[in-house]
């Protein structure tokens, strides 16, 4: 009885997926972001698969226009490289449990890498 109690309880923990942290979260939606065709047109590079489209009705046809206000926040193709490598190093540190650094890393690479259009 105690065997299969035990056998029961070792299938139950493999088959059950590893939860997601919020600060995964927050990497997995900056990576997208980062991946993006926006960001590919600030790199000036294609967007990984291609390019895309939503076929959205409600997507914009081009990007809106940065105001002067929007000048601390413009995307450059540094800073999106720079983001991407901070991204990479927040993944590391929630992989390794330490969701404060990686919660400082990932404000860190949204800093970086600007408001992506």
């Amino acid at each position: 009885m105690m065997m299969r109690f035990a056998f029961a309880a070792l299938a139950l923990a493999v088959a059950t997926p590893a939860w997601a942290t919020p600060c995964a979260d927050e990497v997995s939606t900056l990576q997208k972001r980062l991946d993006s065709a926006g960001a590919a047109a600030v790199t000036g590079t294609t967007p990984p698969g291609g390019t895309t489209s939503s076929h959205s009705d409600k997507a914009l046809a081009t990007p809106p226009a940065l105001t002067k206000g929007d000048a601390a926040v413009k995307p450059t193709a540094a800073g999106v490289e720079e983001a991407k490598k901070l991204v990479a190093k927040a993944a590391a540190e929630d992989k390794a449990g330490n969701a404060e650094a990686c919660r400082n890393t990932i404000m860190q690479a949204k800093e970086k890498a600007g408001a992506l259009p």
